[in-house]
């Protein structure tokens, strides 16, 4: 338990060095904030959420949304729920906590294995499924008292913005109402926690990476996230109740390479904490789920890119791939183009 960076970094004057990143691997210079990335009204006319939204999918595949049915109420009870979890007495998480990424709800620090870790991430994270409810929520923390009532709300409501906007990029596309129904059967969260770090520049809370699934939704206070756009790397402002929108590699596959994925990365302050609260969906890698760029978007024209393959064993490769030494060669979707 004493891993955790949150019950050990309060008040530390430097970076210990299994957290000093490697020169090509550190944040970098003065990164700007990105003034380009789409800040969308979902309550605004519908066709022109279509439009912007299919837009920004292309340019950055990345977006922000406002008014998009989650209560302000509601996120701001999240915000205050994970502020007491990641603060509360170590004894208090002792029952989700391990020194390693694993299956059901886990509480663990750095990276998917921080024995084996050359370097380290200044981050902890909270991670499990979410629905349905009935079969995840009994493995969630027990304390704060209120967390499985609470995310429960939570996690209906992301869930009813999620389809919606599936539904609005698939009809940007110009694919039937539900079509990304059959591959987001998973939904799960990530609750990353950055404390104060003594010099940003030399640590990292989690490297530049592209998500595996179908898309994500990632709810912020604090400035730390940024995403890679023309080999460079831009941040992303937090705006007050905005849902950062992130696509993840599945839908640049079904899409047949007309929308984008995101690379982003993590980057950490010297002055306040960062909680970033995180929701993926998916298909289920335990079940043999086909996936496919859509036919209707394949043409004479626009021939199909990716091959056929099961999403269990995209997840495989994938995992694979990130876990070996860097600098790496490529990306996980080049086993997959045609």
């Amino acid at each position: 338990m004493a891993l955790l960076v949150s019950s050990w970094s309060n008040g530390v004057q430097s970076v210990p060095q299994d957290y000093v990143m490697p020169p090509e691997r550190r944040p970098g210079d003065f990164v700007s904030v990105c003034k380009d990335i789409p800040v969308i009204n979902l309550q605004n006319d519908r066709s022109e959420i279509v439009q912007q939204i299919l837009k920004a999918c292309q340019e950055f595949g990345l977006f922000q949304v406002v008014n998009h049915g989650v209560s302000e109420e509601l996120m701001a009870d999240m915000r205050n729920l994970y502020d007491e979890f990641f603060n509360m007495p170590i004894e208090d998480k002792l029952s989700v906590y391990s020194e390693s990424f694993g299956k059901g709800c886990t509480l663990y620090t750095s990276g998917l294995n921080y024995a084996k870790e050359d370097f380290h991430y200044w981050k902890d994270t909270l991670k499990h499924g979410c629905l349905p409810l009935e079969e995840h929520s009994p493995s969630w923390p027990d304390k704060p008292a209120r967390y499985r009532e609470e995310v429960g709300r939570y996690v209906v409501e992301v869930r009813k913005m999620a389809f919606n906007i599936l539904d609005i990029i698939g009809e940007g596309l110009g694919l039937n109402k539900g079509y990304f129904n059959r591959v987001s059967q998973e939904q799960a969260m990530a609750i990353n926690h950055y404390p104060p770090c003594p010099d940003p520049s030399l640590a990292m809370g989690i490297g530049g990476h592209t998500d595996p699934n179908l898309i994500t939704f990632l709810q912020q206070d604090q400035y730390g996230l940024q995403i890679q756009k023309d080999e460079k790397w831009m941040g992303i402002d937090p705006i007050p109740n905005a849902f950062v929108v992130n696509l993840g590699h599945q839908l640049k596959i079904i899409s047949n390479d007309t929308l984008k994925s995101a690379e982003h990365r993590g980057v950490t302050n010297s002055t306040a904490s960062r909680t970033s609260i995180v929701t993926f969906f998916g298909p289920n890698p335990g079940l043999p789920v086909l996936i496919e760029p859509a036919k209707e978007l394949v043409t004479s024209s626009n021939p199909q890119v990716f091959k056929s393959f099961q999403y269990n064993d995209f997840i495989s490769n994938y995992m694979a791939f990130i876990r070996k030494p860097l600098p790496r060669d490529g990306t996980p979707l080049d086993l997959y183009r045609l």
